[in-house]
């Protein structure tokens, strides 16, 4: 398994070790009973959300605070079955779409006090199937992931909500509207002037909601009578793509005018090499990219992008896992554009 899952679970356990060593220094229920003079029973509730008289409450929290009791949720975990921790698998932090999500469910979860369990699976489908083994040994009460193995095999006992993939019967798919991206994306580029207009991305093998912004793209192209060209290659390396544009280059000038991206980093590669082969953008070509990311000291848009509700999304998988309602199998959030340098007007 990659090295920073092994290291957060690690971590982890061995605080809880050391907690259950000196257990037997630390102030324990029966000693909070004591000093709140209420019963072993009404300290259990109290500390497990189960509702008790006003006064007994106080009673307890305050004997707990004069005594620094502190609740073991880990250790309360194997007891109840419930730990109040959700996991999110993500497979990098260097992404910042992905860092921007970890953030949002990060703070969705505070919201619900629930914490966070962070798990960097570094794109490896077995590291991703070691993690959700490890996850049911350890009481988990959810899973929210962004994963990438396609035999990915899911404990039906385990709440599950993934990001961008619909792939199992019973397991909710939250996505921004990649389709509707696709297009916009398309008509932002041809009402700009393009006439020749060019799709590259970055991805897997699998069949993804992230597909469908190629879709999306295609049908406008069509509808308008537009030509185009797309190019996908399964890898992170926007090397091929370099490649690609300096075969599609008659006396320095790119033959296409457009040009969408599937996410803003790979867009910002697009750049740099425009820049490096003195393509002014977006006087020659216009680039847009997918996902809306902001420079940290800025707040300005890396390109102009099809923007993702990434706030809206995190909130929507973690209502997904403490829900207990029925839910939707499939849950589509709107996005939208915004200009950034990389198309005129």
């Amino acid at each position: 398994m990659h090295i920073h899952t092994s290291f957060l679970y690690t971590t982890h356990f061995n605080c809880y070790n050391v907690f259950m060593k000196k257990e037997t220094s630390n102030p324990t229920m029966k000693d909070v009973a004591r000093e709140a003079g209420v019963s072993l029973g009404t300290v259990s509730k109290v500390f497990n959300g189960i509702h008790v008289k006003d006064d007994y409450r106080r009673r307890v929290l305050s004997a707990a605070e004069k005594l620094n009791y502190q609740v073991n949720n880990y250790a309360r975990g194997f007891k109840t079955n419930k730990t109040n921790s959700i996991a999110l698998l993500i497979p990098t932090l260097k992404h910042p779409f992905f860092a921007s999500l970890t953030d949002e469910i990060a703070a969705s979860l505070t919201r619900h006090d629930l914490r966070l369990i962070l798990i960097l699976t570094n794109y490896e489908p077995e590291a991703e199937q070691k993690a959700l083994t490890m996850i049911r040994q350890n009481k988990i009460d959810g899973v929210i992931g962004l994963t990438y193995n396609p035999n990915l095999v899911v404990d039906a006992s385990i709440p599950f909500v993934t990001i961008d993939r619909h792939f199992s019967t019973g397991v909710p798919c939250v996505a921004s509207d990649n389709f509707g991206g696709g297009q916009l994306a398309a008509q932002k580029l041809i009402s700009l002037g393009c006439r020749n207009l060019l799709f590259l991305r970055t991805g897997s093998d699998l069949n993804t909601e992230v597909n469908k912004r190629e879709a999306g793209f295609v049908s406008i192209c069509s509808l308008e009578n537009i030509p185009y060209d797309s190019v996908t290659i399964n890898q992170e390396s926007p090397e091929p793509f370099y490649y690609y544009l300096q075969k599609h280059m008659e006396n320095g000038h790119l033959v296409y005018d457009g040009i969408f991206c599937n996410t803003d980093l790979l867009a910002s590669q697009i750049v740099s090499f425009c820049h490096k082969e003195h393509i002014r953008v977006p006087e020659d070509v216009q680039i847009i990219g997918y996902d809306g990311i902001k420079h940290f000291y800025s707040e300005a848009y890396y390109c102009s992008t099809i923007v993702q509700p990434i706030a809206q999304m995190a909130e929507a998988a973690v209502d997904l896992i403490v829900s207990k309602k029925p839910q939707p199998m499939l849950v589509i959030l709107p996005v939208h554009y915004e200009a950034g340098n990389t198309t005129k007007g």
